[in-house]
């Protein structure tokens, strides 16, 4: 069945508009007259657009009136690559990359390398219009997951209903130590202080109550493997409780011992699942466990 009440060539691109509810592979294999395989190389190469915006997920789920704009050649687009960056998902509102270590989220400088101004470089090689909106941070020593917003109006709803919207964000981290229990919960009020280091109090001292949950992965005599979950997401929390349990994350300059076996802070946000904004769908997405984490407990 062919969902379609407008068809034209123009441009580089062929011209749909959508006439029911339907998956986007579904409505390309429909309309576009290629081979399964070029459909799906498009997708993957960048060159579908849905209402303006670049889409490669072949699910995305597509609404009469909607446009759908198919590229005449496989890959019309640049493909992003970046040795900070790796793009895990991206649709018409927003993209889920997992960064480096070294890498600020958003600019601190004039000259500072950080993953908006690289997604931004992006998004203008590969012609979409629109930029990466910071919606949450991680610190430059922590590599990881993060989810940018393409327009003001997703960045809005991901900031303001943020708690409500994240539903499981885990981190694993090696930290100093062989932690004895299989697991437990830390709670108590994180403040910054003059110098801005971020400090613990088990009564309300007028900061911010943070809950992070733990459980350990593996252990050795000198080093635990360990999966955080956080309740709350405040400034430092991981790496100010781990402190506080008495085995501090490895390769911490601020609140660690000195541990620093891998030369780099041993913190990485493995694990980011949230409704997403536009669709209401369940989204999950896990990166493995750091191949050096991993070598310190064979």
């Amino acid at each position: 069945m062919r969902y379609i009440t407008d068809y034209n060539r123009e441009g580089d691109y062929w011209h749909f508009e959508v006439d029911k509810e339907c998956g986007l592979l579904e409505f390309l294999l429909a309309n576009v007259k290629e081979s399964r395989t070029k459909v799906k190389a498009t997708l993957q190469g960048q060159g579908i657009k849905v209402n303006g915006k670049c889409v490669t997920q072949f699910d995305y789920r597509l609404k009469p009136g909607m446009k759908v704009a198919v590229s005449k050649t496989k890959r019309n687009q640049e493909v992003f690559k970046s040795r900070y960056v790796k793009v895990v998902y991206e649709d018409a509102w927003l993209v889920v990359v997992e960064k480096a270590v070294g890498v600020l989220s958003m600019a601190a400088g004039h000259s500072s390398l950080n993953v908006k101004a690289i997604l931004d470089d992006y998004f203008r090689k590969s012609r979409q219009s629109c930029r990466a909106h910071v919606v949450h941070r991680l610190d430059r020593d922590t590599s990881g997951l993060m989810v940018y917003a393409k327009d003001i109006e997703t960045e809005q709803i991901l900031e303001h209903n943020w708690h409500d919207i994240v539903y499981d964000r885990r981190y694993v981290a090696v930290v100093s130590g062989e932690i004895v229990e299989e697991g437990g919960t830390v709670a108590n009020w994180l403040k910054d202080n003059k110098a801005y280091v971020t400090y613990s109090s088990p009564y309300d001292n007028g900061g911010k109550y943070a809950v992070t949950h733990f459980h350990v992965l593996a252990r050795t005599t000198e080093h635990s493997l360990v999966e955080f979950k956080l309740e709350t997401g405040r400034k430092n929390q991981i790496r100010v409780h781990s402190a506080d349990m008495g085995h501090p994350v490895c390769g911490d300059p601020k609140y660690g011992n000195g541990d620093d076996p891998l030369h780099r802070l041993c913190l990485h946000a493995y694990m980011l699942c949230f409704v997403h904004p536009a669709t209401g769908e369940r989204m999950e997405f896990e990166t493995p466990v750091p191949t050096a984490f991993r070598r310190l407990f064979k």
